[in-house]
This record gives C-alpha cells, structure tokens and sequence, in this order.
C-alpha cells in the first residue's frame, strides 16, 4: 500500500504536466507517471530542494534523454517543494 493519496498522486501529476519538460502532456497525460513514486517517496522521506532538484536533473538527462539546462529542474524543484508545503498543511486540516 502507498503511503500517499491517489488526490496527491493526482496533484503532483498535474503540477508536472503543467512543466511538461517532454512537450506532450497534452496528448500523454501519464508521460510522467514514472516521476510520481520516487518523488513522493523523496518527500516523505524528508528530502530537500536540492536533492529533488537532483532527482529531476537525472531523470531528465538519463531516463527522458534531455538536455536539463532549460527545462530548469532546480527551479521545477522549488514548485514541487511548495506544492508539497501546501498540501501537507491541507492534509493536516483536513485529518483535524
């Protein structure tokens, strides 16, 4: 069992669609699917922005085959790691 909510699974989706580093989430809405285990494990397990920012760099050059440069993953970083901020605030709300 994952220790995460399919509506997280489904924020975090939606957040990398938006930066869509690939160009086709659009018509491959699950192209990052791969993406949402490992960094939702990283972020539960406490991982900083520097080390997502990693994650990121090396799934783009060595998994997707891109040149990180401009696709800015230290940046994409920061998103994923406010968005993280933000929905574990919700979630304790809404567990309260």
């Amino acid at each position: 069992m994952r220790p995460w909510s399919t509506s997280t699974e489904d924020g975090l989706r939606l957040l990398l669609d938006e930066w869509d580093p690939v160009g086709v989430a659009d018509e491959a809405p699950d192209e990052y699917d791969c993406l949402l285990a490992p960094l939702l494990h990283r972020l539960g397990s406490g991982a900083d922005e520097e080390q997502i920012g990693r994650f990121l760099r090396h799934e783009l050059e060595d998994h997707f085959g891109l040149d990180p440069q401009a696709l800015r993953p230290e940046a994409m970083a920061g998103r994923v790691m406010a968005w993280w901020a933000a929905h574990r605030s919700t979630d304790a709300v809404s567990r309260a």
